[in-house]
């Protein structure tokens, strides 16, 4: 669905439900990674890009403390008082509405918390590890800033970013790091972000994937994927645990991984394979922005196969639905495929030529149905612009 669509559709939920019309209306894309993965809460470099899937979100000021806030996707309207918002509070997918005007407000990006109404439309799946969340809170935050003076240039969309990281983090209570805000207010049309995660400086490499006659193929596996349930945060600690006496020195050109992993004297097995992932994808992100600054862009495919390895052998966040449909897409004659998002569930992406997308979809669900897995969904992944508004 068009932007403009997606936000006429948020417009008209809002008169629906409020009786009124909308001070503006923003949306703010999804994203998936092309190689990076578990490493963005490491401080080191990330390849994402934002998707041609967005959300979008029609909002109103008010004077009186409340919140009220409805979605295409749920049948009742939310309410609550916004002095009442707080960690843990509200829970379920109002947090991550409700959390952005709290922790702009706790960062003193805005001076106080106020009150508002939103409507929220969305063509980014749920739980497929496309960073819905971060859509939304993305969106969400593009428009408080704008409708009371915040800053909005490249400066201000950072400190957004980081407003949104704590609202997931703390309000939310989902232990997510600051790339998937980056991606959905900084992202360029056409473009991968080489996203630094310990400055969060951008270098922007081009992506013409059409004339390379290629194309990335984003496939929802439909497998359940949420951060909050655990599986995402304990990978999480272990990596920074085991990360945290290592860091990006360690992995400089030249340097012998096998050697780093020895002087770590780490004897967990769990341990060992987190720190193996960290130093194998940073140097996996290193090979795949040399290749797109050459041209080179069906030669990534390998390293996106690699990477989808090591999630599965050495940090085990891999499914069962995932390594089926990542199978079924080599089989195909995809160049790479790899998992995407934090994990345990979610899509896969896979890197195909433009005469290989019928035949790789029809390989990935016929593998789906003989393994007694759910029917997949796909969807085409060009990358997109950043937050903005529309209406």
């Amino acid at each position: 669905m068009a932007p403009e669509h997606l936000g006429e559709r948020a417009a008209d939920l809002f008169g629906e439900r409020f009786g009124t019309v909308p001070d503006g209306v923003w949306i703010a894309p999804g994203r998936a990674n092309l190689i990076g993965e578990h490493i963005d809460y490491t401080g080191a470099k990330t390849m994402p890009f934002a998707l041609p899937y967005a959300t979008a979100v029609a909002v109103r000021v008010h004077s009186h403390d409340r919140l009220r806030v409805a979605s295409t996707a749920y049948e009742d309207v939310w309410e609550g008082a916004a002095s009442e918002v707080e960690p843990g509070h509200p829970n379920g997918w109002p947090a991550y509405v409700a959390g952005v005007p709290w922790a702009m407000t706790y960062h003193d990006t805005i001076a106080r918390m106020p009150g508002l109404d939103i409507a929220v439309h969305s063509s980014v799946p749920e739980g497929a590890g496309l960073s819905s969340s971060a859509a939304l809170e993305s969106a969400v935050a593009l428009a408080i800033a704008e409708l009371f003076g915040a800053a909005t240039d490249d400066a201000g969309r950072r400190t957004l970013a980081r407003d949104c990281v704590t609202a997931e983090n703390i309000v939310a209570g989902a232990a997510t790091g600051g790339m998937d805000q980056s991606v959905a207010l900084r992202a360029r049309q056409g473009q991968v972000m080489l996203l630094d995660c310990s400055s969060f400086a951008v270098e922007y490499l081009s992506l013409d994937l059409a004339a390379a006659g290629l194309a990335l193929l984003v496939i929802n596996t439909n497998a359940p994927h949420r951060l909050v349930d655990g599986g995402y945060a304990l990978r999480r600690s272990t990596v920074e645990r085991v990360w945290s006496g290592i860091g990006c020195a360690a992995v400089s050109e030249g340097t012998d991984i096998d050697e780093v992993l020895r002087r770590a004297a780490v004897d967990d097995p769990m341990l060992t394979g987190a720190l193996r992932h960290v130093l194998t994808e940073i140097r996996r992100v290193d090979a795949v922005a040399a290749l797109l600054r050459a041209g080179e862009l069906a030669a990534i495919g390998s390293h996106l196969t690699a990477s989808h390895a090591s999630l599965r052998d050495d940090l085990v966040v891999s499914s069962v639905e995932l390594d089926c449909a990542v199978a079924a897409a080599l089989a195909a004659g995809a160049l790479g495929a790899r998992m995407i998002g934090g994990g345990f569930g979610g899509s896969v992406l896979a890197l195909v030529r433009l005469d290989h997308i019928g035949l790789t979809m029809e390989s990935v669900r016929r593998a789906a149905h003989d393994a007694g897995l759910p029917e997949p969904d796909f969807l085409h992944a060009t990358p997109s612009g950043a937050a903005r508004r529309v209406c």
